[in-house]
């Protein structure tokens, strides 16, 4: 056991003079060795996720009377803290908007567009945002566009129309309509969601799994008719909860599987204690990470189960396209009082457009949890080659936006940054020797979990590493002399640490850098970096060798 004043080792080897600025003492150490290779890095891991849904797109990226607004209407602050974010693919336009959506009421002069009633989230619906409008806003953020279709209350002849529409070449009646509409190029969109969560009883349509094999097969099939090349994604049950959970995901792709490229995957987390601030429940939310691997390993097996049956020798990859940390109890009681005022009678008043819905205001510790799931995808990437981290903005998202006022990073922004802008090459899942922390749910944990990429090109590495001990610091000691040729001693370029004594502090609008990352102190001994990390803390370590 180390005392809390004990010394630091800083980036270049030498000690530093300074103590501890974190409380704690140290009570464990913690190696990580033996790296072992997953898979090339897939930048589809670092994609997002925009709805139709509160002020993610109205009030989020697209607000026209705002003074950063560029010609299109597109929040200029917001896109820089997107690029800044290092977003690669953006799932668009739902979620559970897409099952009542008409594709076609989002194109054309926006004054002449429908407005609609949105049955997912009891909103107006003024379409004042389509496929045109996010197609040029993606080409401004750099991000590639992985598109769902309507299987709700439409099908394969809307999902066929659509992908004319958008990928069709000049000289047919929806390609061109899109050039009469100002894009005169094909959209080449490649990644398409064949509906969304059709097994969740909230689903405008859903479906049992036997409906819902035959109508994903039938729009899988004749999608690729039109173009092979088409990547496409088929809804995975909507949730590790559901009772179909398993049965869902090997009777859709086992029908379907010659069609299907991917299968996709849901599940969100939150601290199920945070209204009394619970210290159990805190441990068992660090620990979240846990239930996405058991969750990717169950989707694996149900893929690998179709592929048998089939004969086939190509894998279904996932598609782990909604993510996050969201407190879904605060939806529920919202959603709860909106229908108990809806059963009084018929209500003839209008809808509301772009409210205030989902906006999770994220901690210290839900900054932490999602960089431990960062890692569990990062780890698992031979398999998930496609995520999205939901959502965007302001909606359980990383950046939030004030009508009319600023935008600014949640304490959620920075994990996610620092992998998407650095984790490149392969990624290796290290063997940890690490002390335990218990918890109910998942039995005894490794407090420490970590995941290392290397670029041999670039000869650039980066580590990822979590402690998810609620209570206790721990000493970590990363062995890279695994790493494929990666010459002899590393040196650590940049270090990097998200903790605050106070795991519920959040960034605001008043105070909107109060949870940042600051230094990390890192000692450099042969081939092996050492550090400390406080608890309840995520840490990257930047390399060269």
């Amino acid at each position: 056991m180390f005392a809390q004043t004990r010394h630091r080792g800083v980036a270049n080897g030498h000690q530093s003079g300074q103590s501890r600025p974190w409380k704690g003492i140290i009570m464990g150490n913690v190696t990580i060795a033996h790296l072992i290779p997953v898979a090339d890095v897939p930048p589809r891991l670092f994609g997002s996720f925009v709805e139709h849904l509160g002020r993610c797109v109205y009030g989020g990226i697209y607000e026209p009377d705002h003074p950063s607004a560029d010609g299109d209407g597109f929040r200029t602050d917001v896109l820089d803290l997107v690029k800044e974010l290092g977003v690669t693919c953006v799932r668009y336009p739902g979620g559970n908007f897409v099952s009542n959506y008409n594709w076609e009421d989002g194109i054309g002069p926006r004054d002449e567009r429908p407005v609609r009633r949105d049955l997912a989230w009891h909103q107006t619906e003024t379409n004042e945002m389509g496929i045109d409008d996010f197609y040029r806003w993606s080409r401004k953020a750099g991000t590639e566009i992985m598109l769902a279709v309507n299987m709700g209350t439409r099908g394969l002849k809307a999902a066929l129309d659509e992908l004319e529409y958008v990928n069709g070449a000049p000289g047919t009646a929806w390609a061109d309509r899109r050039v009469a509409n100002g894009i005169p190029e094909p959209m080449d969109i490649r990644m398409w969601c064949i509906g969304n969560e059709m097994d969740g009883p909230w689903q405008v349509g859903h479906m049992s799994p036997e409906e819902y094999a035959d109508a994903v097969e039938k729009t899988a099939h004749a999608m690729k008719l039109a173009e092979s090349g088409l990547e496409l994604v088929a809804c995975g049950s909507s949730s590790a909860h559901m009772p179909t959970f398993g049965t869902w995901e090997r009777t859709v792709l086992t029908r379907a599987y010659e069609h299907l490229d991917f299968v996709s995957a849901h599940a969100y987390y939150f601290d199920h204690g945070h209204k009394t601030r619970d210290a159990k429940a805190m441990q068992e939310f660090l620990a979240s990470a846990e239930d996405m691997t058991g969750f990717i390993d169950t989707v694996a097996a149900c893929a690998d189960e179709a592929r048998e049956a089939n004969h086939g020798e190509r894998d279904i990859a996932l598609s782990f396209d909604e993510w996050g940390v969201w407190y879904s109890d605060r939806w529920n009681e919202q959603e709860a009082a909106w229908k108990a005022a809806a059963s009084q009678g018929l209500h003839h008043e209008p809808w509301p457009k772009a409210p205030h819905l989902l906006e999770d205001v994220y901690t210290a510790a839900d900054a932490v949890v999602e960089g431990s799931l960062m890692i569990t995808l990062l780890r698992h990437c031979d398999r998930v080659r496609s995520a999205s981290r939901a959502q965007l903005v302001n909606v359980i998202a990383p950046i939030m936006a004030e009508p009319d006022g600023p935008a600014w990073r949640q304490t959620t922004f920075y994990p996610f940054a620092e992998a998407a802008r650095h984790a490149r090459g392969d990624a290796y899942a290290p063997a940890i020797d690490s002390p335990v922390i218990r918890t109910e749910t998942y039995g005894d944990v490794p407090a420490v979990d970590a995941v290392v990429t290397w670029d041999r090109t670039a000869r650039e590495g980066l580590v990822l590493v979590v402690n998810r001990d609620a209570e206790h610091a721990h000493d970590v000691a990363i062995d890279l002399s695994s790493l494929p040729d990666a010459g002899d001693a590393p040196t650590v370029t940049h270090t990097q640490v998200l903790h605050d004594d106070d795991i519920y502090r959040t960034n605001t609008a008043q105070e909107p850098d109060a949870v940042t990352p600051r230094p990390l102190a890192a000692a450099v001994d042969g081939r092996s970096v050492s550090t400390s990390l406080p608890p309840v803390s995520w840490a990257a370590i930047r390399f060269t060798a």
